[in-house]
């Protein structure tokens, strides 16, 4: 039985559950309740054939797959970045730290213009690459480069607090036990970091799944290539087809929960194992 505290800052738990309750329904249930409900007019059959027509089962491959690997390669990026700021005193350490933040201060569309800017045939970086016979603009690789970038800082922010908190007793009992550094980090290190990284891996991973403006630009929205689930959206959209767009918004909401629902279930376990609450 929960045992509520009687001198606290916000009393009144009734009223505070339940302006909790009606925002959380305004903001989040009413809207998406709105989109099941119109993907619905199409009838069963309707909306199979919809989300499944071959152009759009080829966008949630591409979208979800580069998502994935988008995070789990900012997972290991982002976790050595932290590692580096939290650890290392260096000159320019401030402004490295500040730059992280980057990706969440810029427009999206500023982003893909750059990028592509950067990686087209013709780019500072695409025309060295070009004659090695690597294509990145207007390819899934400019697609996964474009996910990289605005997800890193969620794996760094969040991993970040955790490292800062950690006590170097525990590397120096490791240590005085016996251990290398590889066994300390693997052993004593990481379990502790593990439920941190895979939050900052799920908020990665929920950014890049809905990202378009950053996206678009580096795309090339080549059908059955290089067109990601939002721009089918978009285009449903434009066709004044808006049962047809809320259909795959539906598919996009499903594929995203049980994802994200796993990751949590997995974040959850090992926080258990390591018997530290979650991030």
């Amino acid at each position: 039985m929960t045992i509520l505290k009687k001198n606290q800052i916000f009393p009144g738990f009734n009223l505070s559950l339940g302006y909790t309750l009606v925002y959380l329904s305004l903001i989040v249930l009413i809207p998406l309740s709105a989109v099941v409900f119109k993907s619905s007019q199409l009838g069963w059959s309707g909306f199979w054939e919809t989300v499944t027509a071959p152009r759009v089962v080829a966008s949630y491959q591409l979208s979800f797959g580069l998502a994935l690997i988008a995070g789990l390669i900012n997972a290991v990026f982002g976790l050595i970045f932290a590692w580096v700021l939290v650890r290392y005193s260096f000159f320019g350490k401030s402004l490295i730290d500040a730059l992280v933040d980057l990706p969440f201060a810029l427009p999206t569309a500023v982003t893909g213009i750059a990028l592509t800017a950067l990686y087209a045939k013709n780019g500072w970086i695409g025309q060295y690459l070009e004659p090695l016979g690597i294509k990145v603009a207007f390819t899934p690789l400019g697609i996964l480069i474009a996910l990289i970038f605005i997800g890193l800082p969620f794996v760094v922010r969040t991993v970040q607090p955790i490292l800062e908190d950690l006590e170097a007793e525990l590397e120096e009992a490791s240590a005085s036990l016996g251990a290398n550094r590889w066994q300390t980090f693997r052993l004593v290190v990481f379990p502790i970091l593990l439920p941190a990284l895979l939050t900052g891996y799920a908020l990665a991973f929920a950014r890049a799944v809905g990202e378009y403006g950053s996206v678009i630009f580096i795309a090339g929205n080549i059908p059955m290539v290089s067109e990601i689930t939002p721009l089918m959206i978009i285009t449903k959209l434009e066709q004044y087809d808006y049962a047809g767009a809320t259909a795959i918004a539906v598919v996009m909401l499903l594929i995203s929960l049980l994802l994200l629902l796993a990751i949590n279930g997995l974040q959850a376990w090992t926080a258990k194992r390591t018997g530290r609450s979650r991030v």
